[in-house]
């Protein structure tokens, strides 16, 4: 039953994941049929790879680091106080997380930026060093910690601290000696997850970085793209996938070490209004960071795309609705880019849903009996593969597309499928990961029941399972929806030019000179912001309640 569920998704994984990844890579490192092993150490040696390996393994941890320093204290707040618009707050500080990195990149851009907000009041520019990068990633991440530090820490028990400090422990104290290392799993969890995606960043040092910073996804894109050097694309994309494999094997070991360690709590038991100056002034302080780090480049993003020449106004909104000349970066309407960037998600969202579903089924069935060590094995390793797409590059995913599903009984390359086949890769994930825990509390004696009393297993599936696991599905809908809107790094090499995206079409416009082209990129970026918000606020009205601070 289970290998019946999980051979979907294994086809589906092994078709439009590992073969394109396997073939590019492959095709790199090969010269006439012969294997070239060699360019290996030559690309390693490189002192200019040397030095994009550096810099991306040194802004991921201090991006890692800043995050932590600033969200742990909201993590703190959203645990532990219950105070007016609580719900809507959450949902605020959840949209930068399903932005595109290119509207991310964008919002910085208008913020701090040439001719940025910053640049405009006090002469500051700071696109063109690493501080844009490092807090457009807390930007992006801060939601990261929030979510998966706080949804633990609302459901430890304070009691606990509070006995430490009746026998004659300090505030301090109690929370070092007892909260902190109930909390160092999640912490740590959090951490690997901002890490991951900082290492792996692309929008983002793209549009903030220019010429003068690049990660190991921008150079592969660089490598590939402009140069066409696929054996060096190659060699950094193995290098950019063992670091992933292993930041995935230690991420699943700290899951494992914080479900089996840690007795939860309902967390509605444990939140509270404030007491005291002190908690007032985190309250105030944390709301404080949410509007100037998470608020203010959206706004500003807002406020620039109605910036026009002639004063404030509709202007470049209303230049979206027509094709522009024949010299022009799009050759048909910019708001086109919407139309297809829905088509195109709505349809990801169906498949990662179908692979999504059947693949955390298969990862929660249980059988009668006793799981062998191999078959725990192959269950660890198949949710590992779920994960692998969020960390391995894009660029080389969407280019690999390009060079394998060109052939019957693949040739898709011409297909309306090939973008949402590969947006849906990136959603998989996040529907696994929303499904998982609401399909682990469901009591395995119903679905028994039902099949004593003669139901099929596709009857207990519609009867028991899927009446529990109904907003789950819609939560995990909208999440593969909103990160299928906002792929970019394989989208950007299969969209056709005349059915750009949103994310291809801002990155595009920002890519020429021009005040109308600037414009045009902020309009849009703010049109997607808008998008991804409702749908986000409409998951936050439907959402269940949190499980073991799952993410």
């Amino acid at each position: 039953m289970r290998l019946g569920l999980m051979a979907l998704p294994l086809a589906f994984f092994a078709l439009f994941f590992a073969y394109p990844v396997v073939a590019i890579v492959g095709r790199g490192l090969k010269d006439g049929g012969q294997w070239r092993l060699g360019r290996i150490g030559e690309v390693v040696a490189d002192p200019d790879v040397l030095h994009v390996l550096w810099f991306t393994v040194w802004q991921a941890a201090a991006s890692t680091a800043l995050t932590l320093l600033i969200a742990l204290p909201g993590a703190y707040v959203f645990a532990r106080f219950d105070f007016p618009g609580k719900q809507v707050l959450r949902a605020v500080v959840m949209v930068p997380f399903v932005l595109p990195t290119v509207v991310v990149g964008s919002a910085f851009l208008a913020l701090v930026g040439r001719g940025g907000l910053l640049d405009d009041l006090w002469g500051v520019r700071l696109d063109t060093s690493v501080w844009a990068i490092l807090l457009a990633h807390v930007f992006f991440n801060y939601a990261v910690v929030v979510r998966t530090v706080g949804g633990l820490w609302g459901q430890l028990d304070p009691r606990q601290e509070e006995a430490a400090r009746v026998l004659g422990a300090g505030r301090f104290t109690a929370w070092r000696r007892v909260t902190l290392p109930a909390l160092g799993p999640a912490v740590a969890a959090a951490a690997l997850m901002v890490f991951l995606f900082t290492f792996t960043s692309f929008g983002v040092v793209q549009i903030l970085g220019g010429p003068t910073f690049s990660t190991l996804e921008v150079e592969i894109y660089r490598q590939t793209a402009d140069f066409l050097d696929l054996p060096t694309a190659a060699v950094l994309t193995m290098i950019q996938f063992a670091a992933v494999l292993g930041l995935l094997a230690l991420h699943a070991w700290t899951v494992r070490r914080r479900e089996s360690a840690l007795r939860l709590v309902d967390a509605a038991q444990t939140a509270r209004r404030p007491r005291g100056r002190g908690q007032w002034a985190l309250l105030w302080g944390t709301l404080a960071v949410i509007a100037v780090l998470l608020v203010m480049p959206l706004a500003v993003l807002v406020e620039r795309s109605f910036a026009a020449p002639g004063g404030y106004g509709p202007a470049f909104y209303d230049t979206l609705l027509s094709a522009g000349s024949a010299d022009s970066t799009f050759a048909v309407a910019p708001l086109d880019a919407l139309w297809n960037s829905l088509a195109y998600g709505a349809a990801a969202t169906l498949i990662a849903l179908v692979v999504g579903g059947l693949a955390a089924a298969a990862l929660t069935l249980r059988t009668r009996s006793a799981e062998t060590p191999a078959a725990g094995q192959l269950v660890r390793g198949f949710d590992a593969l779920l994960m692998l797409p969020l960390g391995v590059s894009a660029v080389t995913v969407g280019f690999g597309f390009l060079i394998t599903l060109d052939e019957p009984p693949l040739d898709l390359r011409s297909s309306w499928w090939l973008v949402p086949l590969a947006q849906a890769l990136v959603g998989v994930p996040f529907v696994v990961r929303t499904m998982l825990p609401v399909l682990r509390a469901v009591d395995g004696r119903l679905r028994e029941a039902a099949a004593v009393l003669g139901a099929s297993p596709w009857r207990v599936w519609r009867e028991v399972d899927l009446p529990i696991v109904r907003r789950a599905v819609l939560i995990a809908a909208g999440f593969a929806f909103a990160v299928s809107l906002g792929e970019f790094g394989a989208t950007v090499f299969i969209a056709r030019p005349d059915q750009p995206t949103l994310p291809v079409a801002v990155a595009r416009l920002l890519g020429r000179a021009g005040e109308l082209n600037y414009g045009q990129a902020m309009a849009l970026s703010t049109i997607l912001m808008v998008v991804c918000a409702g749908a986000l606020l409409a998951l936050e009205r439907i959402r269940p309640t949190d499980h073991s601070g799952e993410f």
